[in-house]
């Protein structure tokens, strides 16, 4: 069953001092945006942001996860009217982002995807066709710069 929420994921990885960031071409859309996916049953969103990112880009759930404050909503009339049969009178649904650090900048897309692309920050944000996207970009980089690379890496979820 579908939950009433979604969720948001930016991969990452250190080149050097320099950050990259993993954009994602969406197949049915044509648009670039990160990681995205709504939750399942009962799981949280940090579980399910672990499993899409497994979907969509084979990143296993083992890597350092950031949860982020950026937070968006989706207007409910994006979902199926089976998908949201169970949500109740509402009208939005939440967005939750997360961060994900990786080692290497190795991925392979599922099919909801038509290529991805490793980018510096201004050009992923030039890319990237959703506000919030955009948001939660512009979040992980001033909490990386706030740090140093060590010290940035924050406790797991």
């Amino acid at each position: 069953m579908r939950a009433p929420y979604n969720v948001l994921v930016l991969p990452y990885l250190w080149s050097g001092e320099d950050v990259l960031y993993c954009i994602f071409k969406r197949k049915d859309m044509g648009v670039w945006q990160f990681i995205a996916g709504g939750g399942e049953g009962q799981e949280s969103p940090l579980d399910a942001a672990k499993r899409e990112s497994l979907e969509e880009a084979n990143i296993p759930e083992t890597h350092e996860w950031k949860a982020l404050e950026s937070m968006g909503y989706v207007p409910v009339d994006q979902f199926s009217e089976q998908a949201r049969s169970h949500w109740g009178e509402r009208y939005v649904i939440p967005v939750y982002c997360f961060a994900v650090e990786l080692s290497s900048p190795n991925i392979q897309i599922s099919r909801e995807h038509t290529e991805f692309c490793w980018y510096p920050y201004e050009k992923a944000k030039q890319l990237l066709r959703f506000d919030l996207d955009k948001t939660a970009l512009y979040e992980l980089r001033e909490r990386l710069r706030s740090h140093s690379r060590e010290s940035a890496r924050s406790k797991p979820c």
